[in-house]
């Protein structure tokens, strides 16, 4: 059987938490694989979770905010969103679906 190799960027706690999320659930579907790429500071927060179900809703604790402030936060991100001059239009539809991902993650 041949190994197959993944690069994925450790995860360093700042950049989005559900592209994460969903590029580690498709690997693990994939490949069975158990090992997760994160930074030394994120690893230590979530060392002494036993099962990969309350590590992902450890890091879900962490990093997918439901308060308040960051719904309204992203509410207003998506009513201000727009194109800025000279952008490619695949990189602003990009960040849309993104805006649209964390909506969704936290409920609103």
């Amino acid at each position: 059987m041949a190994a197959t190799m993944f690069e994925i960027e450790k995860y360093d706690g700042v950049t989005n938490f559900n592209l994460l999320q969903v590029r580690m659930m498709t690997i693990l579907v994939q490949t069975g694989l158990k090992k997760l790429c994160l930074a030394n500071m994120v690893l230590q927060e979530v060392l002494m979770e036993k099962t990969s179900s309350t590590l992902w809703k450890k890091l879900k604790t962490l990093y997918v905010t439901k308060s308040l402030a960051n719904r309204l936060m992203l509410k207003q991100r998506l009513f201000t969103f727009d194109m800025n001059e000279g952008e490619l239009l695949r990189d602003h539809i990009s960040q849309f679906i993104t805006l649209l991902n964390d909506l969704k993650n936290v409920e609103v």
